[in-house]
């Protein structure tokens, strides 16, 4: 995760003047069309907040992922950048991988590489990271118990571009390169292994407590987020492009790294990326020709004939995704109700998945029925998932509640007989409750501003109350983490954060992260024993048919809502700026833009 990779209903409206100002201070209004410069759009209330090459629960934005990146080459850049999901190895630090044939073990090459400041990067700084991590996982976003980093069971220097990771049993190898070797960063340790009590260079990292330390004060600098430009720290770099601003309200100058000695080698100088607080403004941008490289949103696309008059091409870009709303099954009033599988499925019989895809967004999404992406075929989904095994119905909906004790009283459906039997409301949900929930939503798109609304009117033929609040993305995310029942951060009980979809994938589409029990990225803390088996099983098969099984049990059991699966955006590129495919795992790459010249 991606986490996280992460991805609504708009609150007071203002004039599209205002939205634009507001929403993208700092821009002058005139394309940058030239060789030197490109102006990139951020999608819409996503502003990048976080430097640091690892994430954290609160951080799970793409765009961060995308800007690190560029900074801090991964040991393994796995990505669709080339139009297909592999290994860019023009993009890594390493340059092959030799799997033990047990597989239990990988020995990694690292090429011939220096930092920004003349020093070689070495095995020693794969293991600083590693150790960072080792000491730091519950804090580390992509952290999910059993896997990465408790199933390396040790690091072993061979030389300075050598090193074997030993894994506690043998595992699908793809899986292991894909999903868990592509989360490692080299850092440079040379610069980076200190503490806030000294700025001296320290072997800190050897030891729990340091690492601790050293994890302490880095991620104490990534959260000023106004002293990147200055801080020394973010100045010792491995990638192409190097920080030039970095300003709160979301906008990111990046410049070319003239250091870099790597196989993308920037071609355009200065990289403007551009926040908005909504989509429209983002379209305006487009419109008076200050944005090179944008998207619109679905309900756009009538004015796709506009946009090409004015030199523009516009490019679907599809996304290796799922898109839901999670449920915080610890919620304190709701949490019971949620735990109820047939509550769940009467639920999700309430949302009409094809009718939200074709006319909410345009015939850019697809109906998605479970934990694997559907808008691409692929080996890895089930036919009970590709089957949709609740299709829409609101009566029949209606009609599971009923048949669990459930009576309708003034709209909404009442518990009236609590208790555990079959025919009762369930454990834990007592008499008088009502079936009402609220979702803090992502906002600035008019689309999924749509799709809410729709939702809510289609529960509300149930007997289900939705209502709806929103927020920032970066809001919704620091608000809906996995929490318990006592802590008062826990009284959200549904998330969206996916108008672009919710989760992108690595090549390997396995739910450690997401549907695990205490998954780094498992916001409503859904947990069932039979799924975690099928996870395991999927990372260490070397069958596809291992996936299909938890695609199909997934799909059964709901842990979400699951919502329709849009392109990740409609892309409208300025002519002339070509050189890259689209990354399907929704990750940018400014070092592959290139203007035509």
């Amino acid at each position: 995760m991606s986490p996280a990779r992460a991805t609504l209903v708009a609150g007071a409206v203002v004039s599209a003047g205002t939205l634009l100002l507001a929403g993208c201070s700092g821009t002058s209004g005139t394309s940058s069309t030239s060789p030197d410069s490109i102006n990139y759009a951020l999608p819409a209330n996503f502003t990048p907040n976080w430097i640091l090459p690892i994430g954290t629960a609160a951080h799970l934005n793409t765009n961060n992922i995308s800007i690190a990146n560029s900074l801090w080459e991964p040991l393994v850049a796995y990505d669709g950048s080339t139009g297909k999901i592999a290994w860019n190895k023009n993009g890594s630090i390493a340059t092959a991988a030799a799997f033990a044939p047990d597989g239990k073990s990988v020995t990694l090459t690292l090429g011939d590489r220096r930092w920004s400041d003349g020093k070689p990067i070495t095995s020693r700084d794969v293991e600083f990271w590693f150790n960072l991590i080792k000491a730091n996982k519950e804090q580390w976003a992509g952290y999910n118990p059993g896997k990465a980093p408790d199933n390396w069971t040790s690091f072993k220097t061979v030389d300075d571009h050598h090193f074997t990771l030993t894994f506690d049993k043998a595992y699908n190898s793809d899986w292991m390169l894909a999903n868990e070797l592509s989360a490692i960063n080299p850092l440079p340790q040379h610069a980076w292994d200190k503490t806030a009590a000294s700025a001296a260079v320290s072997d800190a990292d050897r030891t729990a407590a340091g690492a601790k330390q050293v994890w302490t004060y880095l991620n104490t600098a990534a959260k000023n987020i106004s002293g990147y430009e200055k801080d020394a720290l973010w100045k010792t770099i491995s990638g192409p492009y190097a920080v030039k601003s970095f300003s709160t309200a979301g906008k990111v100058v990046l410049t070319a790294n003239k250091k870099y000695d790597g196989g993308e080698k920037p071609d355009i100088a200065t990289v403007n990326l551009l926040p908005f607080t909504t989509a429209d403004a983002e379209k305006n941008a487009l419109r008076s020709g200050s944005v090179d490289y944008g998207y619109i949103e679905a309900t756009d696309l009538d004015q796709k004939d506009r946009f090409t008059a004015q030199g523009y091409t516009v490019k679907p870009w599809s996304g290796w995704a799922i898109t839901y709303m999670p449920y915080n099954f610890n919620n304190p009033s709701m949490g019971a109700v949620f735990k109820q599988l047939y509550a769940r499925q009467a639920v999700q019989r309430s949302i009409d998945q094809s009718s939200l895809a074709k006319v909410i967004f345009n015939g850019t999404a697809v109906p998605g029925y479970g934990p694997i992406p559907q808008a691409q075929s692929s080996d890895f989904l089930s036919p009970t998932q590709k089957g949709n095994p609740y299709p829409f119905s609101t009566s029949a909906a209606k009609s599971l509640l009923a048949g669990h004790g459930w009576t309708e009283q003034g709209g909404v459906m009442v518990c009236t007989d609590p208790g555990a039997g079959a025919a009762q409301c369930g454990d834990g949900v007592a008499k008088g409750t009502r079936f009402q929930m609220q979702v803090l939503s992502q906002s600035g798109s008019t689309v999924t501003d749509n799709m809410m609304s729709a939702i809510q009117s289609s529960l509300e033929k149930t007997g289900i109350k939705f209502t709806i609040k929103t927020a920032p993305v970066n809001s919704v995310l620091s608000q809906t983490p996995p929490c318990t029942a006592s802590q008062s951060i826990c009284a959200w009980q549904l998330s969206f954060f996916g108008t672009a979809g919710s989760w992108y994938f690595n090549a390997f589409p396995t739910g450690d992260s997401l549907f695990q029990s205490k998954g780094g990225s498992n916001f409503g803390s859904y947990s069932n024993p039979e799924i975690d088996q099928l996870i395991t099983a999927s990372t260490t098969s070397n069958s596809a048919q291992a996936v299909r099984d938890y695609s199909a049990a997934v799909a059964k059991d709901l842990p979400v809502i699951w919502l329709p699966e849009p392109d990740y955006q409609i892309s409208v590129v300025k002519n002339g700026l070509g050189g890259f495919s689209q990354d399907s795992l929704a990750n940018f790459h400014p070092a592959q833009w290139k203007w035509n010249r």
